[in-house]
């Protein structure tokens, strides 16, 4: 009986690793890129969002796609993207997402969301209190491990700040485009933000972007 308690509990005790070492990632479909509205009309279009007309509608799988895609994607070949970058470098602002089913991080190589932790963090993040109502929080952070291959290493901050502009914008018009809201945030939590994201001394959140229908 004691060797069938001991093979039990050791059972028991690899399920449980194996169940905590399993991340809920989520790929994503791939983004619409061809067709929708023109060009034009998305910027006549452009606009952020009011704080209170979010709804609680989520945004279909297929809809976050084009959204990131948008904002970081690769569209020619593997070192090509929707954004520009300082000396041909990969992107060296992170995108982090925010939802009600947990924290994710946006591998733009895989087009997927790595799955952080189950917690849904959009109360805590944002000065506002109706930042958690959007269905996501789309977060920008330095990657610093990136910019250190600069040449200028001076220029790593004004480099991150223009490529988050970048990004934003190019979420602007796409959620024009897809009628979805958007609301860029520059007010926000950082200590809360670096405690659920596990983020180093290093990484420095930039902005905040509200997402929904």
């Amino acid at each position: 009986m004691p060797r069938l308690i001991s093979a039990l509990t050791i059972c028991f005790f690899l399920l449980t690793v194996t169940a905590v070492a399993l991340k809920a990632d989520i790929e994503l479909p791939a983004p619409q890129t061809e067709g929708g509205m023109s060009l034009f009309e998305a910027l006549k279009k452009r606009s952020s969002t009011a704080g209170g007309d979010f709804s609680t509608a989520e945004l279909t799988l297929e809809e976050l796609s084009t959204v990131l895609w948008a904002a970081s994607g690769l569209n020619r070949g593997e070192t090509g993207w929707t954004v520009p970058m300082a000396e041909g470098l990969a992107p060296y602002v992170d995108i982090f997402l925010a939802g009600t089913q947990g924290v994710y991080h946006y591998d733009y190589k895989a087009h997927k969301l790595e799955e952080i932790s189950e917690e849904n963090i959009k109360a805590k993040v944002g000065a506002q209190s109706f930042v958690k109502k959007a269905s996501w929080l789309l977060i920008f952070v330095e990657n610093p491990e990136v910019l250190s291959q600069l040449r200028n290493k001076d220029a790593g901050t004004e480099f991150a700040n223009v490529l988050t502009g970048a990004m934003t914008q190019d979420i602007y018009l796409v959620s024009a485009a897809l009628r979805l809201g958007a609301r860029y945030i520059h007010s926000m939590k950082v200590d809360e933000i670096k405690a659920a994201l596990g983020l180093t001394d290093a990484q420095r959140p930039i902005a905040i972007m509200m997402l929904g229908k």
